[in-house]
């Protein structure tokens, strides 16, 4: 158990191979987060269910996972990072499994809960024994190929969870998870035993952790169902408001008071910290606008296949991970403040250079914002990472980590739920202004152009909905091109860090 010379006499082989399981174990625990959206119609169809209450497919798994990743910090100091990680890593397989063999709703809502349980300690786990087995000349880039899992995952999540419900069965999306969590297990067994992590024996603060499960819970529900139930026009959107509220600020005031809490808020003293993780939610609310709305809006409204959306979405991660060694390299050459206010710039003006599509765009100009963006992201996420934590207290990192990931779990949330709110109401609006500029002789027009009058209205109302479709989704990307613009600013809060940032407790 944490023995430097065991992990020292890891050879460049068994570190490879330990790096690769536990980039595996990140992608497919990412993936999950997304991977069943597409395919809620399929469910809902097999089981015989509203395609509403197979929203509840997807909530669970996100409100089970948000709850365990800030606890991941605890979790490692109690029972140690590698028997974490590999228990976690026993009971998402077997969860898994579950979830394809679910007959009935109830059990399928029941199992992905279990799966976001086991799944939510993964990442922070398989981050932290990454950064423990290899060495520190080395883990700026090994980061940054980490880091790349993360941001793969959920882009790759609907298209591989579209294409396995279209050819094969919605239970294989499940399924597909047994054989890589699998070798995981094996390897971990096998390799991962040097870098266990020192265990205490620490008091389980049960009223953090009951407060926690409940403001997360009415939060995550009321983002999930609130679309459908016309926000706050319905007392139960507003009931889960109100109680995540309460919920929110009776934890908060709990955390700050308990000797020992569950979550350790105390690290928002730092500015460091603090204007680092705002920066944090900001980029990636603003980032995940784009992989919401681009794979529906490429399907629904240019007409591409779900395939063929895939490979456009896909670049961003193409790139991104072929330029990640190279974000290893500079890092501790220039300021990080300045890498992370750069590349967030750079994403700012990319995704404004999205806001300028047209319904007649082809696939490379599609394409080639997707793939400068990509260039620019690992010089955002790993510098962004060491600037949070190194804006902390030694004793704090696990704690500031396992915040960091939580934060950027929620903002992904409420990103996602604003934008389709968004993107829906800017339809509406964009519509109604395109059927008042049409003329009076347009119907007349196209059946003189040789449409029938039956198919001339028809026509009329597709060419409006899809272009009304577009227009909403530009002025979303000038809205998160903005919020760039200001992630930008906010890093330069931070003062610049001092030395080197102990990554081994990282999350």
């Amino acid at each position: 158990m944490n023995n430097p010379a065991q992990i020292a006499a890891m050879t460049p082989r068994q570190r490879m191979l330990a790096g690769l399981v536990l980039a595996m174990a990140n992608f497919m625990v990412v993936l999950d987060l997304t991977i069943a959206n597409v395919s809620v119609p399929h469910i809902a169809g097999n089981l015989g269910i509203a395609p509403d209450q197979g929203t509840w497919i997807i909530t669970s798994y996100a409100v089970a996972d948000a709850i365990c990743v800030p606890l991941a910090g605890w979790l490692a100091q109690r029972f140690g990072a590698v028997r974490v990680f590999t228990t976690s890593m026993v009971g998402f397989g077997l969860f898994s499994l579950l979830c394809g063999l679910s007959p009935t709703l109830g059990m399928l809502v029941a199992c992905r809960v279990g799966q976001g349980l086991c799944g939510g300690p993964l990442m922070p786990m398989s981050q932290t024994l990454l950064m423990r087995i290899f060495p520190p000349e080395t883990r700026g880039r090994v980061m940054a190929i980490w880091t790349m899992t993360t941001l793969a995952g959920p882009a790759a999540g609907p298209i591989i969870g579209g294409y396995i419900s279209d050819n094969w069965s919605w239970h294989w999306i499940f399924f597909i998870n047994l054989p890589v969590a699998a070798v995981c297990i094996f390897f971990a067994l096998v390799l991962l035993g040097p870098a266990e992590t020192e265990r205490r024996k620490l008091p389980v603060d049960l009223a953090g952790l009951g407060l926690l499960i409940f403001w997360i819970g009415c939060l995550q529900i009321m983002l999930d169902i609130g679309r459908d139930h016309d926000w706050f026009a319905d007392p139960l959107i507003v009931a889960l408001a109100v109680m995540a509220g309460i919920g929110f600020l009776v934890f908060i005031i709990w955390e700050l008071t308990e000797e020992h809490p569950i979550v350790d808020l105390r690290v928002f003293r730092h500015a460091g910290f603090t204007s680092g993780v705002i920066t944090l939610s900001l980029c990636f609310g603003a980032y995940f606008a784009g992989i919401v709305m681009i794979p529906q809006w490429l399907q629904t409204s240019v007409g591409y296949t779900a395939q063929l959306a895939g490979y456009v979405t896909a670049f961003t991660a193409l790139t991104a991970i072929l330029v990640a060694p190279l974000a290893g390299r500079v890092l501790g050459k220039i300021d990080v403040r300045l890498i992370i206010s750069a590349s967030v710039i750079w994403m700012g003006f990319v995704t404004m250079w999205r806001s300028h599509w047209t319904t007649s765009a082809d696939f490379w100009t599609l394409s080639m914002p997707q793939v400068v963006q990509g260039l620019a992201m690992p010089f955002f996420m790993v510098p962004l990472t060491m600037l949070t934590l190194g804006s902390v207290r030694p004793e704090e990192t696990a704690s500031a980590a396992g915040m960091q990931n939580f934060l950027r779990t929620l903002a992904v949330a409420v990103s996602t739920s604003l934008v389709l709110t968004g993107w829906g109401n800017g339809q509406r609006v964009s519509r109604n202004e395109l059927v008042d500029a049409l003329g009076p002789d347009v119907g007349t027009r196209l059946v003189d152009a040789g449409l029938s009058p039956e198919q001339a209205p028809q026509m009329l109302s597709n060419l409006v909905e899809q272009q009304a479709s577009m227009v909403s989704m530009n002025h979303i990307f000038v809205i998160s091109a903005l919020i760039f613009f200001l992630a930008s600013v906010m890093v330069w809060i931070a003062p610049k860090p001092a030395g080197a940032v102990d990554m081994s407790k990282a999350h």
